[in-house]
């Protein structure tokens, strides 16, 4: 499939997400929404004939030539959600990007990743307890993954106590990778690069502009197994980024602070509510996770177990060689019913042979 044609269907004038995806469905495939005629497009349910004209244009077809030229020459990788190598966590989230790119050597599908953002208005108190947690994450966890959002504050605080711990860490842009903002995080965003990277689904001319950074909130909650919130105001982008994570059935943590604290504000009404679990410090992420340090979990051999059926044994292979799926992708690579494949994995999983993760995701224990 031609790299333009990807890049192309997120840059058509009014089409979001969503609607790429319906106009996708009743193609039959990308190539064949930009052959189809515009009397046929306003027959696609949802579809009217301002957005049957802005496709047939073809307007935005040079843009993405251009855009195709430069991730090309940049070596940046382009993820497009029907090819395989989209994010398994991202590939459940029915508004995550149809395209969207990584400037960086990031495994957007590590086996741990956790998203930490918070205030731009920072505490010291707030960035030492970031950076605490961090650290502690890391002693236990060499291979986690940081996602933030490269913003002042507590976000460029995960970045930087992630790149100290050797940690891969990752920054959602808000804006193309032609640019890095705030500038004076280009340095970290360089470092970044060579242990994590940058991710963004703008094309690269794009500038930031205040409603992109509440767009790149979803791919923030989406592509992480939790997000922890370290300090927020009653209002702000954390909250929002909280919000999205819940919808995503994500698990999202928050900080306490102190009754009347400005920038604990926030954390404090998400833990109230109901909305958040509340964390003082890295035990209680790998308690509410259920992730164990490596050196104190067995690893599992399949097939040693005392007969497994061969069902079974296709699972294990499966996730040995994808490191996670879905009961989904798993019933498909398998050609086996979702109720009937739902046992097997309740089984296993009483066995101690398999993990459930967040987003309906299953990994073979480690």
């Amino acid at each position: 499939m031609p790299l333009v044609y990807k890049i192309a269907l997120g840059m058509i004038p009014g089409v979001g997400d969503i609607t790429a995806r319906k106009l996708v469905s009743y193609a039959g495939s990308v190539e064949a929404v930009f052959r189809e005629s515009f009397r046929n497009l306003t027959r696609i349910p949802g579809i009217g004939e301002a957005l049957a004209s802005a496709v047939a244009s073809h307007e935005y077809l040079p843009a993405a030539e251009r855009e195709a030229e430069f991730v090309e020459r940049n070596h940046i990788k382009v993820f497009f959600y029907l090819d395989d190598d989209y994010p398994l966590r991202l590939r459940q989230c029915e508004d995550s990007p149809v395209t969207f790119y990584l400037r960086g050597n990031a495994d957007l599908d590590a086996h741990m990743i956790l998203s930490i953002v918070g205030t731009r208005h920072a505490t010291p108190h707030g960035r030492e307890l970031c950076q605490k947690i961090v650290t502690g994450l890391a002693e236990h966890f060499p291979k986690l993954l940081i996602i933030s959002g490269l913003a002042y504050g507590i976000d460029i605080t995960a970045h930087r106590a992630a790149l100290a711990a050797s940690l891969p860490t990752v920054g959602v842009l808000g804006h193309g990778l032609r640019t890095i903002y705030p500038s004076v995080h280009a340095g970290v965003a360089k470092e970044m690069l060579g242990n994590g990277g940058l991710v963004t689904d703008f094309s690269s001319p794009t500038l930031p502009e205040r409603n992109n950074f509440i767009r790149r909130n979803r791919i923030i909650a989406g592509i992480s197994d939790a997000t922890l919130i370290v300090e927020s105001g009653i209002k702000g982008g954390a909250l929002i980024t909280a919000d999205i994570a819940a919808s995503y059935n994500r698990d999202v943590m928050a900080v306490p602070g102190r009754p009347g604290d400005e920038w604990s504000a926030g954390c404090n009404a998400l833990i109230r509510c109901n909305k958040a679990a509340l964390v003082e410090k890295c035990g209680d992420i790998e308690y509410l996770l259920g992730w164990k340090p490596a050196a104190l979990t067995a690893p599992v051999q399949p097939t040693l177990f005392a007969g497994i059926t061969d069902y079974e044994r296709k699972i294990c292979e499966a996730l040995k060689d994808e490191g996670g799926l879905t009961i989904d992708i798993l019933s498909r690579m398998l050609e086996l019913p979702v109720y009937k494949l739902s046992t097997t994995l309740l089984q296993m999983e009483l066995a101690g042979m398999i993990t459930p993760c967040p987003g309906n995701v299953y990994r073979l224990r480690v």
